[in-house]
């Protein structure tokens, strides 16, 4: 079969084209052909092995596709690794059947975004109607889908931030009140602006640095921050608790992989409710591009200079 492999750490240098032998299910496994992977901003840190589960080498990057199964079943799947390429080995246990209707890229776009929106608003955050909530990277992957939910969920006012005119213009399309700039250098003042002179009470954040910061500071009292990954590659400044005396405010961390670890099946549960909206014409998943195997290199060179929006695919039959 035709796979991304790599045998290196480092940029979007290290994704090369190969020819490897086809993936075999093992006891408790599906053998899935591959009709389109999933690219999300976590492969470029496993490209360069900074990611919270270290990988090993060599790997098959890529950690959803959908696609068929032998039995003629359509899936979508998680797999940790192997979904570059046209065939993809997924535990039985994470790979749920996709409705009619729902085409290949929404069924992606739920799988990790949707579930992690699903997620931060209702796990991390605990959202509450009336709440003001900010999205920092609106017109990414989960940002989009996280606009679109907390306006379905009654939130009372949704702040965006995109780095771009064309992506704060997104995030308004998809529901938000309001979209600022994500370079304004004074995020606290912008946020508080935005929310009409208001602290904030919600903010979902994963670019990290001085974003981070401000952020918490401009939160409300009993105001809530999930922080959820760190596209900028730098870390915020050390939190210390008892400054989170001052306005009663919390900070939540969010990896989807805990999500298995809970109780019943919880992914099962926001799947279900992600897939109805979108069957509703409730809940869409903004499609941000396909690339052809050989076009790997630019998909992840286009996701870390913030050049895409919405959910990034690939196509491995070309």
């Amino acid at each position: 079969m035709r796979a991304i492999q790599i045998t290196e750490f480092g940029g979007p240098e290290v994704l090369t084209a190969t020819e490897l032998p086809d993936p075999v299910a093992g006891p408790g496994q599906v053998l899935i052909d591959v009709s389109r992977a999933g690219v999300n901003y976590a492969d470029t840190h496993q490209a360069e092995n900074s990611y919270l589960a270290k990988a090993e080498l060599p790997l098959v990057p890529g950690g959803e596709a959908v696609g068929r199964t032998a039995d003629g079943r359509r899936v979508v799947a998680l797999l940790g690794t192997g979904g570059y390429a046209e065939k993809a080995v997924a535990p039985e246990a994470l790979a749920w059947e996709v409705p009619d209707g729902i085409d290949d890229v929404t069924a992606l776009g739920m799988v990790v975004q949707g579930a992690s929106a699903w997620l931060l608003l209702r796990r991390s955050v605990h959202l509450a109607a009336g709440e003001s909530v900010v999205v920092h990277a609106a017109a990414g992957g989960v940002g989009t889908l996280a606009v679109q939910l907390a306006k379905a969920w009654g939130a009372g006012r949704v702040i965006a931030t995109a780095s771009s005119q064309d992506k704060r213009d997104l995030a308004l399309e998809l529901g938000a009140d309001v979209a600022i700039d994500a370079n304004e250098p004074d995020m606290k003042a912008a946020l508080i602006e935005a929310n009409e002179g208001r602290r904030v009470d919600v903010v979902l954040e994963m670019t990290g640095g001085t974003v981070t910061d401000q952020s918490l500071q401009a939160l409300a009292p009993f105001g809530r921050l999930a922080f959820y990954g760190m596209a900028s590659r730098k870390p915020p400044k050390p939190v210390q608790p008892a400054n989170l005396m001052k306005y009663s405010t919390t900070i939540a961390g969010m990896w989807l992989a805990h999500v298995f670890q809970l109780p019943g099946d919880v992914m099962r549960a926001a799947l279900d409710e992600l897939f109805g909206l979108a069957a509703d014409g409730r809940l869409r998943v903004v499609a941000g591009g396909e690339y052809g195997l050989d076009e790997v290199r630019k998909a992840h060179e286009d996701m870390r200079a913030r050049r895409t929006t919405g959910k990034l695919v690939l196509d491995p039959s070309r």
